[in-house]
């Protein structure tokens, strides 16, 4: 961290997000310095206050045994924002909201389609309080598609993405994080700093619409599934990318490798590691389109020498050679890579009371600056409307007492 700026600063975000998809969107621009007001019912708030495990005076547990117990999901997710209880279902709650929006600069929401207008506090409505608002909605199938509900799991299946992951024959396979919850958010920021950048220009905002479908389909059409179709190429591989053999995965005596050695030098320096340097001259390996017609058969002659040997000997050979490779770490190890720590790509979290027993790394903004700085404000909302009377009195100039009096009224 410096001393500098962060890109962000002056921008108000009002965070109507839950769970994870529109959560990760505000903690992004959280991070890259927008105030991000997170904004909850007063009754239960958040989902991912309930994810297991918990963080707390005894340590981390699967069952929350106090109510200062915090999950692990929503204290990564909520970091660096304010926490605001408001309900919108309520006439004076909804009146509430939009003198918010009459001060913000961005609204973020992952409703269901439709829930937001139906509330009363969609873009149209938020639009006529401030034409300079940009109001991103996240949604299953976009904004206007009320198809039903979406889960990662539910979009890593549909997108086609879950069918790619795995062996051939063998049952589709689920990309082991939460793909479509996390690659959504970030088309949404990209939209959100779109969307500021021409309100520059016209002074007006707009409505960004990203649909965790569209955004991950976006990515398996990087691949012409029906070219390696027609041309016999299989869909599913497994370890392997068979069309850029040899490619992917191979299997140690101790673990696993990752293995690039697609083009000419890289094959041959491959071989020569392997000790068989003819392999080089034998026809069926000869060419980079030779190696591909004959993927699996020098597959398995990778596998069959790389099984005897540990993890680091066939790591160490190759990189001799300038073969690019790497072992397939846990994610514990790989969180603490010094590379990532120190451009804080990942970053450690505690309980705010009680600390942490164990080491808990969550991710960091992944973005290094020349003039500017990221990071998140000290924050964190560890009950359902902790900042309610900082925030109302510092966008709406109420006082302790009218915030008192709100909360009675089950308006907040």
């Amino acid at each position: 961290m410096t001393d500098q700026t962060r890109p962000l600063e002056g921008l108000t975000v009002l965070d109507l997000t839950r769970a994870l998809a529109g959560p990760y969107a505000t903690l992004l621009l959280a991070g890259l310095g927008a105030k991000v007001i997170k904004i909850e019912e007063p009754q239960g708030g958040d989902l991912a206050r309930e994810n297991s495990p918990y963080l707390g005076r005894e340590g981390i547990m699967v069952e929350r045994a106090h109510e200062d117990d915090i999950s692990l999901s929503h204290l990564t997710r909520a970091r660096g924002k304010y926490g605001v209880s408001l309900n919108l279902k309520h006439p004076d709650g909804k009146k509430l909201f939009m003198e918010l929006v009459a001060k913000a600069d961005i609204v973020v929401e992952n409703f269901t389609a439709g829930t937001a207008d139906r509330l009363g506090v969609g873009y149209e409505a938020c639009a006529q309080v401030n034409p300079r608002i940009v109001f991103a909605s996240l949604s299953g199938f976009g904004a206007n598609d009320r198809s039903g509900k979406a889960m990662d799991v539910i979009i890593q299946a549909l997108s086609g993405a879950m069918f790619t992951s795995g062996e051939p024959g063998h049952p589709p396979v689920r990309i082991g994080i939460p793909i479509a919850d996390m690659l959504a958010p970030v088309f949404t920021v990209i939209g959100i700093l779109a969307a500021i950048e021409q309100r520059h220009r016209t002074g007006v905002g707009q409505h960004v619409d990203v649909s965790m479908l569209g955004a991950l389909t976006s990515f398996v059409a990087i691949e012409n599934w029906s070219a390696m179709a027609a041309a016999g190429m299989p869909a599913r591989t497994g370890l392997t990318v068979q069309r850029l053999s040899p490619f992917g995965v191979f299997e140690c005596a101790d673990g696993y490798v990752a293995v690039v050695a697609v083009h000419e030098p890289l094959a041959r320096g491959l071989f020569d590691a392997m000790g068989q340097r003819e392999l080089g001259d034998d026809p069926r390996f000869a060419n980079r389109d030779a190696r591909v017609a004959n993927a699996e058969v020098l597959e398995a002659t990778i596998n069959a020498w790389s099984r005897q040997l540990p993890m680091a000997q066939v790591c160490r050979l190759l990189e001799e050679r300038g073969v690019p490779v790497a072992p397939v770490r846990h994610p514990e190890d790989a969180l603490v890579d010094p590379r990532v720590v120190e451009r804080h790509e990942t970053m450690a979290v505690e309980h705010p009371t009680y600390g942490s027993n164990v080491d808990l790394r969550t991710a960091g903004i992944p973005i290094q600056f020349s003039a500017a700085s990221t990071g998140f404000d000290d924050a964190l909302p560890v009950y359902i409307g902790q900042h309610n009377e900082d925030v109302y009195a510092q966008y709406l100039g109420l006082s302790p007492d009218d915030v008192a009096r709100l909360k009675a009224q089950g308006v907040i």
